[in-house]
């Protein structure tokens, strides 16, 4: 069995409306290691094992530095980013994709973040999935919870060959069995806001917390990296979205800890 590295990504720099994101992995953990629950994931898995390392949080002087460190991270073991806005999913998966010749990606979201460049910044946390596909980074874009297209990021999708699974109608089995190892990038704005207000771009009409775990637990293919992404602490509500964003942590981790033939 792999080993797990948890890598802190306190960076929202390049957020489009609001700042706060870089706030969230301190938060996360905090919940993740409270004494208010236990560390078992729903698969029976206790993820306080010590195939699980937490390196902390980086500090980010710059961009593309995320790339590198996530590399070094990657010389431990599987990686699992907390962000941070999710212009960090770029630089994470060219790190993995470095160690991984063909990976899958399962993102979830209510955004596309397929933008040729928004405000001109082609970095931004609305575009890190263009640069993904541009870039042969991954095989295979499958795209769920989605509810805001618009013609620019239909067109990308087409471009792209992106799978896209909207919100409305949302069965879990619509999503695919991946040939490839997955990569999982879990942006919190995915989920209604009753689920999840803590986020910058509060978008009704999203997935539950139910049918985004199941759908987690359902993926068979070999996860070989994550992220949680998006998460504003300074929007929470009762601190419901740090809840949250750990129950994905520990889910995440559980699956990842399964052992495999």
């Amino acid at each position: 069995m792999k080993n797990i590295v948890i890598q802190g990504i306190p960076y929202d720099d390049k957020s489009s409306f609001l700042e706060g994101a870089a706030e969230a992995p301190e938060i996360i953990r905090e919940v993740y290691h409270s004494d208010a629950s236990n560390k078992f994931a729903e698969n029976g898995i206790d993820t306080d094992s010590d195939l699980v390392a937490d390196l902390g949080d980086f500090e980010i002087n710059e961009y593309f530095e995320i790339e590198q460190l996530t590399r070094k991270s990657l010389e431990k073991g599987r990686v699992i980013a907390l962000g941070g806005d999710h212009s960090i999913t770029y630089p994470v998966v060219k790190a993995i994709h470095s160690v991984h010749d063909q990976i899958d990606i399962l993102h979830f979201d209510a955004h596309t973040d397929l933008y040729e460049d928004y405000d001109g910044d082609r970095f931004s946390h609305a575009c890190p999935f263009a640069r993904i596909m541009e870039g042969g980074h991954a095989s295979r874009l499958v795209q769920v919870g989605i509810r805001t297209l618009n013609d620019h990021q239909r067109e990308q999708a087409e471009r792209f060959g992106v799978e896209i699974i909207e919100a409305s109608g949302f069965d879990a089995a619509q999503i695919p069995d991946f040939k490839n190892p997955v990569y999982v990038s879990v942006d919190m704005d995915v989920f209604d806001p009753a689920f999840a207000p803590g986020v910058s771009h509060q978008e009704p009409g999203g997935l539950t917390s139910r049918e985004v775990i199941d759908s987690i637990k359902g993926i068979e293919s070999e996860i070989v990296g994550a992220d949680i992404v998006e998460f504003n602490p300074t929007r929470d509500v009762t601190e419901i979205t740090g809840a949250l964003a750990a129950k994905l942590l520990k889910e995440i981790l559980g699956k990842m800890l399964e052992e495999r033939d």
